[in-house]
């Protein structure tokens, strides 16, 4: 099970946790988070500095996947033993993981869930103080839901 809501989140070795973010935990070979690429672009985009990747591949496999589906924001490995994984109890991939400026965890999406996605987009505006964003909407191609 993901961590909760409301914990504290652990650090994650290569991203900065000094202020809201959301970090996209994922491993390149899941079909979920390959499907899910696209719009988790449209997240890292609309919060520009405040959305990483915590990727369970080598440092290559995660720029070469970043490139393909768009993702401009910054990528940490957490290779195996996967502690950062490991810490916050991710089970399935891509689970996204919104981190207050307090370093409580706001959200916690797992799986491809546009209602869940677009929920965390709305958090990671609201603690941002930005506008949200809507990442995908029904009619864009995507299922509503798919596990990963």
């Amino acid at each position: 099970m993901a961590i909760q809501v409301g914990s504290v989140a652990p650090p994650v070795d290569g991203v900065d946790i000094s202020r809201p973010h959301a970090l996209i935990f994922y491993k390149v070979t899941c079909s979920t988070t390959q499907l899910a690429g696209p719009p988790i672009s449209r997240l890292g985009d609309a919060y520009s500095g405040a959305v990483a990747g915590v990727g369970q591949d080598p440092p290559e496999a995660l720029t070469a996947f970043a490139a393909t589906h768009g993702w401009r924001f910054p990528q940490a490995p957490d290779l195996m033993p996967y502690t950062a994984s490991d810490a916050y109890g991710i089970v399935s991939a891509p689970t996204v993981v919104v981190v207050g400026g307090d370093a409580r965890v706001a959200e916690v999406v797992e799986s491809w869930d546009r209602e869940g996605v677009n929920r965390a987009s709305s958090t990671l505006a609201g603690l941002l103080g930005a506008e949200p964003v809507i990442v995908s909407e029904p009619g864009d191609g995507l299922p509503a839901f798919k596990p990963g």
